[in-house]
């Protein structure tokens, strides 16, 4: 994961000085505002594999002298059902509805999709 928080922090390095100069030469705030969202989206990649690497260390896929067996076994957890992408799925529904229908609407569905998107986070924290 060293490599991949690398090669991201790159990018969003690039973005990040390509949205200082566009904003400064062109005074497009549209273009400025595009590179600004394309760096934040690198650089929480960025932050996730760096994350993962200072908690599980080096992978066998990071080793130069690995071998195909040393990265057999089980790869990760994965549920087997949950409720929370429903509650998820719900609350988007009834903010987008929100959007046309009112403010207190939305707020309630934000505040159901706020919910599910914890509940599916957290779920699996103790494990």
């Amino acid at each position: 994961m060293k490599t991949e928080a690398m090669l991201f922090g790159g990018v969003a390095v690039f973005f990040a000085g390509a949205a200082a100069l566009y904003g400064v030469w062109s005074r497009d705030p549209a273009g400025t505002a595009a590179l600004i969202v394309a760096f934040g989206m690198a650089a929480v990649i960025a932050f996730f594999c760096a994350v993962q690497y200072v908690r599980r260390g080096r992978r066998p896929q990071d080793l130069p002298d690995a071998e195909v067996a040393d990265g057999a076994g089980p790869l990760e957890f994965f549920p087997a059902q949950s409720l929370w992408p429903l509650v998820t799925a719900l609350g988007f529904a009834v903010l987008a509805t929100g959007v046309v229908y009112g403010l207190w609407l939305f707020l309630i569905g934000f505040g159901v999709l706020a919910r599910g998107a914890l509940g599916m986070v957290f779920q699996y924290a103790d494990r």
